[in-house]
């Protein structure tokens, strides 16, 4: 019995690590999707488009293969419908939001997405925990929470500021000018102007 145990915890921890590198890979996949459709005023919703096809495959036709090969009921209460309807909204949302972001983010945008993400990753938990609290209060009321709770808040939000603030993201890589004129040296000016 104590090994069923142990596997279910560890079972758990495992389906979170992969949504962790799932997600983690997300908004990079994503961006190259974008850039491959080679429209820059529209590639983005083209992109979005074909996440809209994934969700299909992935979060219709897999639920309800399990659903029939389960032999499930097909009675669901209106208000667990319109709750989970909202929830693939606002995800859908979220999803068009990360393109949004990599649309007006400064170019080269390649070198925003981490930034974009890390934003993402660092406040959504932080929206998390405050909406959870607001709607399961601990039965204690806020003193019962303890302290490294909200210590794991401010973390995250230094954590996001951090990545944001020094991914830099305008350093060119070594050996390019990044998109910027070469420096004109004395010695080149003088070089060009006796010939």
């Amino acid at each position: 019995m104590p090994n069923d145990a142990n596997q279910t915890s560890i079972t758990w921890l495992l389906f979170a690590l992969l949504t962790v590198v799932s997600w983690g890979v997300y908004g990079i996949f994503l961006h190259k999707g974008q850039i491959l459709m080679a429209d820059p005023a529209n590639g983005r919703y083209k992109a979005f488009l074909f996440v809209g096809i994934a969700y299909f495959l992935t979060a219709i036709l897999a639920p309800l293969a399990v659903l029939i090969a389960n032999k499930a009921t097909w009675s669901m209460p209106g208000s667990a419908m319109t709750w989970s309807l909202v929830a693939g909204i606002v995800g859908a949302v979220g999803a068009f939001g990360v393109l949004l972001a990599f649309g007006a983010a400064p170019k080269p945008t390649v070198k925003y997405v981490p930034v974009v993400m890390s934003i993402i990753f660092a406040g959504a938990p932080i929206v998390n925990a405050v909406v959870a609290l607001a709607l399961h209060p601990p039965e204690g009321g806020m003193a019962s929470i303890r302290p490294q709770f909200f210590l794991g808040i401010v973390l995250a939000a230094i954590g996001g500021c951090l990545v944001t603030l020094y991914k830099d993201p305008v350093t060119p890589a070594p050996g390019s000018s990044g998109g910027q004129p070469a420096a004109t040296t004395p010695s080149t000016s003088q070089a060009g102007s006796t010939h």
